[in-house]
């Protein structure tokens, strides 16, 4: 079932995203554009409260090709995919602080042939709440095992787009990483 879930958000974001939005994300009635910036590897946002001046991220060395932007109802996505791994960041404009803010992060991994490390997790930067679900492979009994869903805090300070960088998705990633090592210790150590 989760082979089929991931397959079809894949193809959707074949289908339904692109290297450019026009689209009104600070929800003043008129469009603004958000774009992928290859070259320079990174994420240009052009806001008409903002009178359309270039906010750019920091670098994002892992745009590439397969990179993508989606719209979502209150903000946009940032999707990186790669073979047998991938990630997302949502953003969406805070009416406050007048800028666009990171409210979210996810990723998953398929890991090796025997799918060791394979599974997904979010964290929601507004919440702190952190959900990962994952799976490890035990040598002894040679089969997949799912660690139990992992729940924590996960804290993050604001981030928006002008201080978003690589660097944020791969803190992510290495505070994940660590959850589920030390889970899967605590269970093979059982």
């Amino acid at each position: 079932m989760k082979v089929l879930y991931l397959f079809t958000l894949l193809i959707s974001n074949i289908f339904f995203s692109q290297k450019k939005l026009t689209k009104d994300i600070d929800f003043d009635g008129t469009k603004d554009t958000i774009y992928i910036d290859s070259e320079n590897t990174k994420i240009v946002s052009l806001l008409s409260t903002q009178n359309f001046k270039k906010v750019k991220s920091g670098e994002i060395e892992s745009l590439d090709g397969e990179s993508s932007l989606k719209s979502i109802s209150n903000g946009f996505e940032l999707h990186i995919d790669w073979m047998r791994a991938g990630y997302c960041c949502q953003f969406r404009y805070n009416k406050i602080e007048k800028k666009i803010q990171l409210i979210g992060m996810n990723r998953y991994e398929f890991g090796p042939a025997s799918n060791d490390g394979s599974g997904e997790s979010s964290v929601n930067l507004l919440t702190g709440q952190y959900i990962g679900n994952w799976n490890y492979y035990d040598l002894k009994k040679e089969e997949l095992i799912k660690i139990p869903t992992i729940k924590s805090k996960m804290i993050f300070p604001k981030i928006y787009l002008e201080n978003f960088s690589e660097k944020i998705y791969l803190d992510y990633s290495e505070k994940c990483s660590s959850l589920y090592i030390k889970r899967k210790n605590k269970l093979q150590n059982k």
